[in-house]
């Protein structure tokens, strides 16, 4: 893929409270593929930049690693310095200077200077952000408006002089105008491995195999989806016990297995293999900070808050990749739940209040505005009489 990274950032006094906000478009068709933006707390103008261009760049590198990107953004400092030409000499920004060089190989990211008029969509993210924070709420990108036209028609590079659009009223699925047909994620999470029943945590690290009764599960579960006939095409998380279940569905019902990383499990670090109980014995702290804050991750592990990160980015590329299908999503407890809690607008918290069975069926329809309906969670009705 060809990507262009729009990024900026802000601070409201320089230093002052500060955010940053970027987006990853698609090169060939102007499709903007991603959105993120966050407040950073007090900072300069110059910090804020870096973290936007950091964020711009690990979201390209999660949609696609072996991209070629062009960075595009109106800080001169920036991309001055990361061009090579201009000297840093700041210890701060050396830092986040060779954070942002690490994320994609030598030679692969390109940079561009472009007036502060052509990039006015990451200028509104990091805005919102800033609004956000200051009524003490987070960034999220069902509130956002920065988009100045709908996302498949947004162009690579706007024209200085384009006509800024009046705030789109937001609207609800079958309460607004027709936005034509969504498209469908059904969420099937992987079937049994030998760690499902004992309730260990499983994230990116062993890769169990499905067990016998996870491939009987993901057999009831082909044999379902085939009967109704629906799936279109079938995206899966790239690890085992997810693939198995995937190619089960996918010689049932004739199609392709598409792997998408972004989709893979936490990883939960030093918890990997043990019981809530073996986690809370030896690391009672770290779980109880796990437990209250979304951005606290296990030992050496992930955060709700970033495995969210990649699994937006990940939702963002499916439905790109498939506007208007049925998408057959095979993925894991945390990647399900976090497009459900998303769609609903829930807290991360809620999160800890949603029961997901080995091998459920959930859905949830997309629409073109942002809208999303949660249609279906957790049915099992397929594995009964076993």
């Amino acid at each position: 893929m060809r990507l262009v990274v729009e990024a900026d950032g802000g601070s409201r006094g320089n230093p002052g409270p500060a955010a940053y906000g970027a987006l990853v478009r698609d090169a060939d068709t102007g499709e903007v593929l991603h959105e993120v933006a966050e407040a950073i707390g007090v900072a300069t103008n110059n910090v804020a930049e870096y973290r936007g261009l950091i964020a711009g760049l690990t979201a390209a590198h999660t949609i696609d690693a072996t991209a070629s990107v062009e960075v595009r953004a109106d800080s001169k400092l920036v991309v001055e310095q990361m061009s090579g030409r201009w000297k840093i000499k700041h210890a701060d920004m050396r830092d986040l200077a060779a954070k942002a060089r690490g994320i994609f190989p030598p030679g692969q990211v390109a940079y561009t200077w472009i007036p502060r008029e052509r990039n006015k969509h990451a200028d509104r993210l990091a805005n919102e952000a800033m609004d956000a924070a200051a009524k003490g709420r987070p960034w999220t990108p069902q509130n956002s408006t920065a988009f100045a036209t709908p996302r498949a028609q947004a162009p690579v590079a706007p024209v200085a002089d384009a006509p800024v659009t009046t705030k789109v009223r937001p609207t609800a699925p079958g309460w607004g105008p027709d936005l034509g047909r969504p498209t469908t994620l059904v969420l099937l999470r992987h079937g049994e491995t030998v760690l499902t029943p004992q309730k260990r945590f499983s994230g990116t690290g062993a890769d169990p195999d499905l067990s016998e009764r996870g491939r009987w599960q993901a057999a009831r579960a082909a044999e379902t989806l085939a009967e109704r006939g629906t799936i279109e095409a079938i995206v899966s998380s790239p690890l085992s016990r997810c693939r198995q279940t995937a190619d089960a569905v996918a010689q049932r019902l004739g199609l392709e297995v598409r792997e998408e990383p972004g989709f893979r499990e936490t990883d939960f670090g030093a918890w990997e293999g043990l019981t809530f109980a073996e986690a809370r014995e030896q690391t009672p702290d770290a779980l109880d900070a796990w437990l209250t804050s979304a951005d606290a991750a296990p030992p050496g592990g992930e955060s709700f808050t970033e495995v969210a990160r990649r699994v937006e980015v990940a939702r963002d590329k499916t439905i790109a990749r498939y506007p208007g299908k049925t998408v057959l999503v095979v993925t894991h407890v945390t990647p399900i739940k976090t497009l459900v809690r998303i769609a609903l607008g829930a807290p991360a918290e809620s999160m800890f209040r949603m029961e997901l069975s080995a091998a459920a069926i959930s859905a949830v329809q997309w629409w073109s505005d942002g809208n999303a309906s949660l249609r279906v969670f957790n049915e099992t009705a397929h594995l009964r009489g076993a």
